[in-house]
């Protein structure tokens, strides 16, 4: 991987080609990121780099889960609401705050310092990408809604309801429901990748890409985009 980048999914539209063929497009705000921390084989045992996205506000968590408004000479002017352990991660980075940190393996570490800033125009138009982030959630739903289970018949003793999941397995052998079988829970909120992607647009003076079709997660959530593993 080469390029990565951490944004914020605004939402969809549509814009049209040279030929006035119409793409459907998902907008994000993606960076400005800055690299908040490279990790080393020498130290950590692998190489990244660590990128942070998004301002937050004045506050820190003390210890006792209280909030207690903290001064120092270096971020006093600057919004802060995190622990104080992050707090300290940022200052020996020396970079401002930040609200969400990702994790990337780039291909070249050499490339990056800490403090630089990764901004839209890292990304061009053409280029395939694969985009993640956290899908919907959709609360308690059935099998049917989950997992596409058909309905069982309306007739001869199947009832009272059609939409329940059916037998769990036979009763002797082996007297347990299997592990993983698919039945009715908590659907959506979870971690979903969409790959090969394709950036259309690039709008680099309000750091924002226009990626065709859509990506996961529900607008204003956090997604985070890097060149496609299978491009």
């Amino acid at each position: 991987m080469q390029k990565a980048i951490i944004g914020k999914k605004i939402g969809m539209t549509q814009i049209f080609d040279e030929k006035g063929n119409v793409i459907p497009v998902t907008v994000v705000e993606a960076g400005p990121c800055v690299v908040a921390q490279i990790k080393t084989v020498e130290n950590d045992g692998y190489e990244a780099i660590q990128l942070g996205f998004g301002d937050v506000k004045l506050k820190i968590q003390n210890g006792t889960g209280k909030g207690k408004r903290v001064r120092s000479d270096k971020f006093k002017d600057q919004p802060v609401n995190i622990t104080m352990p992050l707090l300290g991660h940022f200052k020996k980075a020396d970079v401002a705050p930040k609200r969400t940190l990702r994790e990337f393996r780039v291909a070249d570490i050499s490339a990056y310092s800490v403090g630089d800033i990764v901004k839209a125009d890292a990304f061009a138009e053409g280029d395939k990408i694969d985009v993640t982030g956290k899908s919907k959630g959709k609360g308690y739903a059935g099998v049917i809604k989950r997992w596409n289970f058909q309905r069982l018949k309306e007739t001869h003793g199947s009832g009272p309801v059609a939409r329940h999941g059916g037998s769990m397995g036979a009763c002797s052998t082996p007297s347990r429901v299997w592990k993983g079988k698919k039945m009715a829970g908590h659907l959506g909120a979870e971690r979903v990748t969409v790959q090969n992607l394709q950036v259309v647009k690039i709008d680099a003076e309000n750091n924002l890409i226009a990626i065709k079709g859509a990506v996961p997660g529900p607008n204003g959530g956090t997604v985070t985009i890097r060149d496609s593993v299978k491009a």
